[in-house]
């Protein structure tokens, strides 16, 4: 990773992205630096994730709620003011929404798994 100056992000000015899940659509609005990605995401109302995803995480819930399913079957509810984090490799898991949800979305290289 390397430094980045301080800067402010005016979300307003930054494209939108389009994603198809198995049902309902992704919005994205990405800031990507070397080694680190920083996403602005909704999900519409009845979304869930076309695939199940194994990169590691910081997910922060700015409105609504959804569910992170778990390969294993496990299903955790994060909901405005939470946040749930996890490293590449460590989880199989997807999101689904009933009503939609608008998240903050951090990863990067520090996220890598670490075998020591």
């Amino acid at each position: 990773m390397s430094n980045i100056p301080f800067q402010t992000i005016d979300w307003s000015a930054i494209e939108k992205t389009e994603h198809k899940g198995e049902s309902g659509i992704a919005y994205w609005q990405t800031i990507q630096f070397p080694g680190l990605r920083i996403r602005l995401v909704e999900y519409s109302k009845g979304y869930l994730a076309d695939h199940w995803c194994q990169k590691g995480h910081i997910v922060h819930c700015l409105e609504g709620e959804f569910v992170s399913e778990l390969k294993s079957g496990e299903q955790l509810k994060l909901e405005k003011g939470g946040t749930y984090v996890v490293s590449d490799e460590l989880s199989s898991h997807r999101s689904v929404t009933e009503n939609g949800v608008k998240l903050l979305i951090v990863d990067g290289d520090f996220l890598k798994l670490n075998l020591l």
